[in-house]
């Protein structure tokens, strides 16, 4: 049988990283079974969906490079793959279901079932609901011809038990007696996502569902779902939630958890999928940083940890820093322009454009976020009229300040030719010279080029910059003091 498999994001939200992590699951098990991928969008919530948030789930999705073969805003054999549009078929199956047999129009208040929970507690027994509260079957028909509102729950076979294998948690068992006579059809004729999700993933021949650990309890429902309607029952796999590093569910109070918010920090895609794969699965070979391809080469589902995952934003930056750093200039150029460009408030002109990628090698050494280059390399762009106050008095606002830059200054002045080797030179005899060591000699220099203790290296910045601006820093800055 072909692998198909769905990911069914609802459109109430921004995507979160732990709903990525469930998209590429999807979509390496999918790649390495050469089987099919399908996106679906589950807004049946009408009050909480939006376009907006339908947007930023494809966009983040194509940003991370994983590509869907059938589904939403895109070729397919079942329409929009929007669930919103489905509702006559969701209506369909739940009366089937009743007229089968395996549901019920249900007349019990919130107030009756309270009850009904109530004391079944103070006996010791279930409170799962199992319809006890319901008319005769006689009085059924008449009450729904008169208008009176009903839902339609799924009568839970009792006794009995469901019993499958999750491939991430081994032997799953639930006793129906735990399991309430569950609502499929609302009284306004609207789907829950019990029924919504298991008849979908009937129709569209879903093979492996594989999601987030919060809906294993729903399991049982779905596949007692699945074999009324007469359909194949999925093989499920139920991936561990993220935790952030106090051992709590990941959330807001952990820092951003949409997805967007890493992509705007600076974030690369490779380097989030990569990060994003590790949580929960090893790659094999003490590996860390492994490409998308081989990851679908390698993809074992049954290898995946039911372990809680522990999202590290120190171990994700670092990740991005390695990646950064094996990227092309030219493709590292490309991202951060932009980015330069929007700080200093205009374009550079083709003579600063040949600056920056002098000076990329540079920065690109030192960076983990993109926007980091933008503070390593604006001092090449724009005068320095301020500067960093802890800087300016650590290593300016000190005796040895003013003597390091007088000694730079007529170190550097009839310094030819200009290049890193001879400044370098140059300010290395100065050091020797005033008897300073290297962090009080250079430190000032610094500070006087960039406005700040930190830069791109200095003789390579100096070179860069150029001897005339060089200078009229370096006298500007003296002047001060």
């Amino acid at each position: 049988m072909t692998v198909r498999v769905r990911f069914a994001p609802s459109p109430t939200g921004y995507l979160h990283v732990g709903a990525a992590r469930t998209a590429l699951y999807n979509y390496l098990f999918a790649r390495h079974n050469s089987g099919t991928f399908i996106l679906r969008s589950d807004d049946t919530d009408a009050e909480r969906s939006s376009e907006e948030f339908q947007e930023d789930i494809l966009e983040h999705l194509r940003w991370l490079g994983i590509t869907w073969d059938e589904g939403f805003a895109a070729d397919g054999p079942h329409g929009s793959y929007r669930q919103s549009e489905r509702y006559d078929r969701y209506s369909e199956v739940a009366h089937d279901l009743v007229r089968n047999g395996h549901a019920y129009y249900s007349f019990a208040t919130p107030e009756q079932l309270e009850g009904f929970k109530k004391a079944a507690r103070e006996a010791g027994t279930s409170p799962a609901y199992d319809g006890s509260l319901e008319p005769d079957y006689s009085d059924v028909s008449r009450r729904i011809a008169d208008g009176e509102s009903a839902v339609v729950r799924f009568k839970v076979p009792r006794p009995g038990e469901t019993t499958f294998t999750d491939i991430v948690r081994g032997d799953m068992r639930f006793d129906h007696a735990q399991v309430d006579d569950f609502v499929i059809l609302r009284s306004n004729g609207t789907p829950t996502y019990h029924l919504a999700s298991t008849v979908d993933d009937v129709d569209y021949e879903i093979t492996n569902v594989i999601r987030g650990e919060d809906l294993l309890s729903s399991t049982p429902k779905h596949i007692l779902l699945t074999e009324a309607m007469g359909g194949e029952q999925a093989t499920y796999a139920h991936l561990s939630l993220l935790f952030g590093p106090d051992g709590k569910k990941l959330s807001k109070r952990h820092g951003d958890t949409a997805l967007a918010s890493y992509r705007e920090a600076g974030y690369l895609p490779e380097a989030m999928n990569n990060y994003l794969a590790l949580l929960g699965w090893n790659v094999g070979d003490d590996e860390t940083v492994v490409a998308l391809d081989e990851m679908v080469k390698r993809f074992d589902l049954s290898t995946v940890s039911k372990n809680p995952a522990v999202f590290d934003h120190k171990k994700l930056e670092w990740m991005n820093g390695v990646y950064i750093r094996n990227m092309d200039d030219r493709a590292f150029a490309e991202l951060t322009l932009p980015l330069l460009e929007a700080a200093l408030g205009r374009p550079l002109s083709s003579d600063e454009r040949d600056r920056f990628a002098r000076l990329i090698p540079l920065v690109k050494e030192r960076t983990k976020l993109l926007p980091e280059v933008v503070d390593q390399a604006s001092f090449l762009f724009r005068n320095i009229d301020t500067y960093d106050e802890k800087s300016w008095d650590k290593v300016m606002a000190v005796d040895e300040g003013p003597i390091a830059l007088d000694g730079a200054i007529a170190a550097l002045t009839d310094l030819d030719p200009w290049t890193t080797e001879s400044i370098d030179a140059a300010l290395r005899t100065m050091l020797e010279t005033t008897g300073l060591s290297a962090r009080k000699g250079f430190q000032p220099v610094r500070v006087a080029i960039s406005g700040s203790t930190v830069s791109p290296p200095l003789f390579e910045s100096l070179d860069i910059l150029g001897k005339p601006t060089t200078l009229t820093r370096l006298n500007t800055a003296r002047a001060l003091l």
